[in-house]
Formats: structure tokens, sequence, C-alpha cells
């Protein structure tokens, strides 16, 4: 898409020594703040992005959504799961280890989203509230583009069949089962149905399982891991290079 720019990192390319080798980008995971930082400076060089201008979330498995336009400059981040601008040129990352990385984007109206979706902020609509605040700012669904990166896979995601139906209750196209035959959700799916019902046709998502891939930092494999992330921006205006 002209002018917006999605990406998705792997687990690979960084400085942090096992349980989070290599490319870990999370501050609060127990990795040495050191190696967080050289990683997240290492990653955004790669992007050709300003590491100091990277928006990133204090992420609680909620519904809110941030309206930003700059780095947070206070000591804390708000506990936010979403984040959206209208500042071209600022990049915002969401943080994920099985969860869903969703990245938004309208180039005509300049505006931007990500947002961290786990079972818990998909069932609570996080990825709407994201779309809504985007439209508050001139977006438009039909122009949004939308991107989720690698998450559990539905065929993956075990839970009981209690949290099952709770979910699918919320959201029917998360009804899944395992490749072994018991109750699953799936995130990504669900997100993607939330996103159909608001009219963002522009749609594409990872085929990668977090669980199932080496590449990428998985919390239900390992437990003690790094999170991937995931980093969306637009072009800025020439005026404003």
């Amino acid at each position: 898409m002209s002018g917006a720019h999605f990406a998705f990192t792997d687990r690979w390319g960084g400085v942090s020594a096992a349980p989070y080798d290599e490319l870990n980008l999370g501050g609060a995971v127990g990795d040495d703040h050191v190696a967080v930082r050289t990683n997240r400076e290492l990653a955004s060089g790669r992007l050709g992005i300003d590491p100091g201008l990277v928006v990133w979330m204090n992420q609680v498995h909620g519904r809110d959504v941030a309206v930003v336009d700059g780095p947070w400059t206070g000591p804390d981040i708000p506990a936010v799961d979403a984040v959206v601008t209208s500042r071209r040129g600022l990049p915002l990352a969401v943080l994920t280890a099985d969860c869903t990385p969703v990245l938004l984007a309208d180039p005509v109206a300049g505006v931007v989203g990500a947002a961290h979706a786990g079972r818990p902020g998909m069932v609570t609509g996080v990825v709407p509230a994201a779309v809504e605040a985007m439209v508050r700012l001139g977006a438009e669904p039909s122009r949004i583009a939308a991107r989720t990166g690698p998450s559990v896979c539905g065929r993956c995601y075990e839970v009981p069949e209690t949290m099952r139906a709770q979910v699918a209750e919320a959201e029917p196209a998360a009804w899944a089962e395992t490749s072994w035959g018991t109750p699953a959700v799936d995130v990504a799916a669900g997100v993607h149905a939330q996103l159909e019902a608001l009219g963002v046709r522009d749609r594409s998502a990872s085929p990668v399982c977090t669980l199932e891939s080496g590449d990428h930092f998985s919390y239900r494999r390992d437990r003690t891991t790094g999170r991937l992330a995931g980093y969306v921006w637009l072009d800025r205006e020439r005026d404003d290079a």
C-alpha cells in the first residue's frame, strides 16, 4: 500500500542471551535492559526508522486505546492495548509472543494504528475500538489496510471447553479445534471477522504459528521468553522530511 509500512520481527539478529535469544524487544520480561535497548535500535535501524520515535505500549489485555502524536514523555507508559496516530512518520509498535499483533493504516487520511489482540482483548473488542479511534481521526474502514502478524494458531491454542464457548459467544469465528481434536480458540480468525464486520476489506494474515515456529517467541511453548514486535508507520509528507 502506497505510503504505508508494516513490519513483523522474528527472534533472530539481536544480542539477548538465552532464554531471550536473540532479538527480544520486550522490556518487561526479565531480559537485560541494555540488551533490549540495543535490540530495539537494531530492529529500527533495519527498518529505517528512528528508535527514539517508536511508540510502545504497556499492554494489559484490555481494550483501551490511546491517541498519540509522539513518544511518551513521562516515566510511565500508559496501560493500553492499542495506539493510533495521525502523525505521518511516527512508528507505532505492538509486542507479542502468541497474541495477535494487528497493524492498521489509512494512508489517505494519514492515520495508523497498532493493537495487541490476545484472547481477552479480542473478546472485549480492542481491534474495533482501535478502528473507531482511527475513524474519529478521519480514517474510513473501506480504505484501512489491516495486517495481522505471527500468533498462535487455532490448531494449537488449546483451551477448556467452557472458555471456548464463552469466546465463541462473543465472536463465533474464533471457535476452533486443535489438530488433536480438543477445544481451541483462533484469535486471528476472530480479529479478521471483527474487521470484516467493520468494513475493513484489505486484510492479510501471517501464516506463521508462533507455537510451532522455532524462529518466533512463544509464551505458551516456553513461558520465559522474549517478545516479537509489529511496527506500522506512514511516509512523512515531503515538506515534513
